[in-house]
């Protein structure tokens, strides 16, 4: 459900309600919704204002466009045992979680086509399930975790495979094959109440109407709560920031043309164009 909300202020400084505001006055107006500031408008005195919800992208890019100078994109390693059995050819559970940051500019904007670099080698999707923070939190216990995201959405963790396996073996840290410009696409957010039971959620990403990556959230080797609690001991959660969980098995390298289309259950919340 959204709540859509003026905070208005007069041009002098006074507080005032739009019914209040002398005529051919303006005054400013900030948008919000679902808690998220979308941007100044101005509204003159003897206007209305238009009612029509915008579509999908163009929430979507407002949210990105507010909040990117400040977000964090967390990602998670290694959070599934069929992804890991494929990478190393052995199940295994790390002792911590395996954790990693994109930058701001990883973000693919909303409704763009992802252009494959060519100077990177190969380049691997990677689909996972990605939530939003909804609220300040520091040192969050498990119990609680579910009150600090308030959506979830199917992302693409774009990797440059060769690169970064060139960086493991020399011991590097992974970004430049990670949190390389428009690494990480984002569908739709939808709100977590929309569905049944979160930790039991099946997902899956088609890549020419094949599908080629399918999971539950219940195969996670570490819960979205628990990785909510264990990434707030080191850094503060801030509103708008996001967390990738991890990759089940089944990724592979993406191509011109290809088209990647992403479900959360049954519904449909991102078709992405490689170019």
């Amino acid at each position: 459900m959204c709540f859509r909300l003026f905070h208005c202020r007069r041009t002098d400084g006074l507080q005032l309600s739009p019914k209040h505001l002398p005529n051919g006055a303006q005054m400013r107006c900030v948008w919000v919704e679902n808690g998220v500031r979308l941007g100044p408008k101005r509204k003159t005195a003897g206007t209305k204002t238009g009612n029509k919800s915008a579509d999908n992208t163009e929430k979507l890019r407002n949210f990105v466009q507010t909040n990117k100078k400040h977000m964090k994109i967390f990602c998670i390693a290694s959070n599934y045992a069929s992804h890991n059995k494929e990478r190393a050819d052995a199940l295994y559970i790390t002792e911590r979680p395996v954790v990693f940051l994109k930058a701001d500019s990883s973000l693919l904007k909303p409704g763009k086509p992802f252009f494959v670099p060519d100077h990177m080698g190969r380049i691997d999707f990677e689909a996972e399930v990605v939530i939003r923070i909804c609220r300040l939190g520091k040192n969050i216990p498990q119990r609680f975790a579910y009150r600090y995201y308030d959506a979830l959405t199917l992302g693409i963790d774009f990797t440059a495979r060769e690169l970064q396996q060139r960086l493991k073996q020399e011991g590097q840290p992974w970004e430049l094959s990670k949190a390389f410009d428009s690494s990480a696409a984002i569908g739709c957010w939808v709100e977590k109440e929309y569905f049944k039971n979160i930790s039991h959620l099946p997902f899956r990403l088609e890549v020419n109407g094949e599908t080629r990556q399918k999971a539950h959230t219940s195969d996670m080797l570490r819960s979205i709560d628990e990785l909510i609690a264990y990434i707030s001991q080191f850094f503060t959660l801030k509103t708008g920031d996001m967390l990738f969980t991890g990759t089940p098995a089944g990724s592979g390298e993406i191509h011109i043309g290809d088209l990647l289309e992403g479900y959360l259950d049954d519904k449909k919340v991102m078709q992405l164009r490689c170019k």
